[in-house]
């Protein structure tokens, strides 16, 4: 598939959703829960892959994000409590990159223990 598609499909759900999530919070939070950036990487695989490949490369890709996805969970917690006392946008985002890094070495590191391997 041409790269300036998959370029110009993706933006423009970027864009979409960032200008529905400017009218509502609602809305916009739950497009953005849905796993569009995984939808489309998964699209794209499949459609740049041969047909051997497709399968394992999906499934792999589907259970990793599932790991990936658990750390970054308490942070839509903390942002909105950040945020309210007052902290500016850009410590936060520090702080989202930070402890997010650091529950996603945690988490590997548990996972680990059960034969789940998601460092290199």
């Amino acid at each position: 598939m041409n790269i300036w598609v998959k370029y110009l499909v993706t933006a423009a759900i970027i864009v979409g959703v960032s200008e529905v999530a400017k009218r509502s919070d609602k809305l916009g939070a739950l497009i953005v829960s849905l796993p569009l950036v995984t939808l489309l990487a998964m699209l794209w695989i499949f459609f740049d892959t041969s047909d051997e490949e497709r399968v394992s490369k999906l499934s792999a890709h589907a259970a990793y994000t599932f790991w990936y996805v658990v750390p970054t969970l308490p942070f839509f917690l903390v942002i909105p409590i950040l945020l309210k006392k007052g902290l500016h946008f850009s410590l936060v985002m520090l702080v989202y990159c930070v402890g997010t890094f650091v529950l996603f070495y945690l988490w590997a590191k548990v996972l680990e223990l059960f034969d789940i391997q998601l460092l290199p």
